[in-house]
């Protein structure tokens, strides 16, 4: 084993030489944000949708636009209003009258990386057009079905639901994103990192391309084979067990628990943990790096209660207590 293990380690190294010239472009740009690029990069390895929520103003757009810069990948922003249709999303079938048939209008989704902006100011039904593109990775107007190109992901950019003018994401469209990340405000060396670099009226930094989309494929591939040992699966599992029925693993929070994660939540902490350690330069993985990514993969797959709500605790808190005393491997 510790041969497949080695010949796994210097696929690694070799798959992941991109990945430090790919921080260092992005940094250019992006300071004071390191746990979001490297989450980013995480889902992109991981094939994984990306939730981003926090205030305006964190450079989360800017993030998802220098990312497919740098990777060269067609890019498509959708900024979500409150009266959107779904067509505007995904496309519609136009009527031409000259020849009596219908032409399809592919809509933004058709693009590598779709930034979904402020997914949230948008109702029900326009969220829920993005549940197949996002799933089966294939887009359906009226009775045709597009594949999407590869890589494709949906990086989705929310504000807090305590905001005016906000929906909340329905449960089906949340557990689709991998990953959910909660923003917050740069330190104050990189607010003033910030000022030196952005505060001009023209000749802002941009974003090279620095990475091929063949070295992320390649990548991804690679990620599949990365090592996992069999206590490490069964601490997973047990993790996204204990979500549902705490009581089995002696915790105390089944009375702040609605709904536990699904077995989406499974796969996605399995991958994510995976893209983790290869960004480490590592071809096998630690139960640290699966504690370092779940709270990520899980905080928007536990619903609390309401007693949970009164007593000021949330998703994050059950999950801590449940990471904190669960016996790791």
């Amino acid at each position: 084993m510790s041969t497949g293990i080695t010949a796994i380690n210097e696929e690694v190294q070799r798959s992941s030489a991109f990945v430090e010239p790919l921080f260092s472009e992005l940094n250019r740009v992006i300071m004071g944000q390191k746990y979001l690029l490297e989450r980013l990069c995480i889902g992109l390895l991981a094939n994984g949708h990306v939730l981003l929520e926090g205030v305006p103003g964190l450079a989360k757009t800017l993030s998802v636009k220098s990312l497919a810069a740098a990777i060269n990948v067609k890019f498509s922003r959708l900024q979500f209003t409150p009266d959107m249709l779904p067509a505007d999303v995904i496309g519609t079938q136009i009527y031409n009258p000259q020849s009596g048939g219908f032409t399809t209008r592919k809509g933004p989704i058709f693009a590598n990386l779709v930034l979904a902006d402020e997914i949230n100011r948008a109702p029900a039904k326009v969220q829920s057009a993005l549940l197949e593109a996002m799933q089966e990775k294939q887009v359906t107007i009226g009775d045709q079905s597009h594949r999407l190109e590869e890589p494709f992901l949906v990086l989705a950019t929310q504000n807090p639901i305590e905001q005016e003018g906000t929906y909340p994401l329905p449960e089906a469209q949340v557990d689709r994103f991998m990953l959910k990340l909660r923003m917050v405000y740069p330190t104050r060396a990189e607010e003033r990192q910030i000022l030196e670099t952005m505060a001009r009226t023209s000749n802002l930094p941009t974003v090279r391309q620095v990475v091929q989309v063949e070295d992320i494929l390649q990548a991804r591939r690679t990620v599949n084979e990365i090592y996992i040992d069999d206590k490490v699966k069964d601490y997973i599992v047990d993790l996204v067990c204990a979500t549902r029925e705490p009581q089995n693993y002696k915790i105390e929070v089944r009375e702040f628990i609605q709904l536990g994660a699904s077995p989406r939540a499974t796969i996605a902490l399995t991958l994510a943990s995976k893209a983790y350690a290869f960004l480490r330069g590592r071809g096998y993985v630690t139960p640290q790096d699966v504690k370092s990514i779940a709270m990520d993969v899980l905080r928007h797959r536990v619903a609390i209660t309401y007693e949970a709500e009164a007593e000021d605790k949330t998703s994050e808190t059950v999950i801590q207590k449940i990471l904190d005393e669960l016996p790791v491997p």
